[in-house]
């Protein structure tokens, strides 16, 4: 092979790799493609719809067709909580005072003599207390039992422990002596009054018992209680 062909071979590889090198330069000037990102935010927009359109089922209601098509197609369930986790949840409430029964009423005190033959005037005590008295019942959901609370998925029941009379307590600002009398022959009783004051107290509690207190007090620890269970996640609740 000659001078002349050798260079001109040459010359030809020199043009090819220019001409490759041309076009390398040139495909990567052009712009991008957005396909890829056009499509993954179609696919973005529509799953975020399809989510949208699910929940939108499920909160139309659960009796109903949509309700049903939404509880379906929604994977996530809300979790509910077991019995012992129940059980601590309703103790941490403790003494659950649900209802406060004030109440006026006229007590009075007797002390006479051991010969009934004696009169009062002059050897008896009397006085008449104006009571001011509040009594407290509720729930001591202390008390309650594991063996009480039942859970069967989202349904609990629960048997609260029974109702009761907490305390009571006199407003001594509102209470007074109305009216004593003393025998002209015998020294003032000191005890008369603090006796007198606990026999309000008895007949406090009995009128209050008589006017459904235990029952009010139940009812409105049920109440407090079925709130509770449904924000642990309970759909079906009874309180007994």
């Amino acid at each position: 092979m000659s001078t002349d062909d050798e260079q001109r071979i040459e010359a030809e590889r020199d043009r090819q790799h220019e001409v490759r090198r041309q076009e390398r330069i040139a495909a990567n000037s052009r712009p991008r493609s957005h396909v890829g990102l056009v499509l993954f935010l179609m696919l973005l927009c529509l799953g975020l719809g399809v989510g949208a359109a699910i929940y939108a089922l499920h909160r139309a209601g659960t009796g109903g067709m949509f309700g049903l098509l939404g509880d379906r197609l929604l994977s996530s369930r809300t979790e509910t909580a077991s019995a012992p986790m129940v059980v601590s949840q309703i103790q941490r409430l403790n003494r659950l005072e649900t209802v406060q029964y004030s109440v006026d009423t006229v007590v009075e005190g007797h002390r006479t003599s051991s010969l009934s033959v004696l009169p009062d005037l002059l050897f008896g005590d009397r006085l008449l207390l104006v009571v001011h008295e509040q009594v407290f019942a509720g729930v001591d959901l202390s008390q309650l039992k594991p063996e009480s609370v039942h859970v069967s998925g989202t349904a609990v029941q629960v048997d609260l422990p029974p109702s009761q009379i907490f305390s009571t307590r006199i407003d001594e600002a509102k209470t007074k002596v109305f009216a004593r009398s003393t025998g002209l022959l015998v020294p003032v009783d000191p005890n008369l009054e603090t006796d007198t004051r606990q026999t309000a107290e008895t007949q406090v509690r009995d009128a209050a018992t008589k006017d459904g207190i235990l029952d009010t007090a139940r009812s409105n620890a049920r109440n407090s209680t079925e709130s509770l269970l449904r924000g642990l996640g309970f759909q079906q609740v009874t309180v007994r």
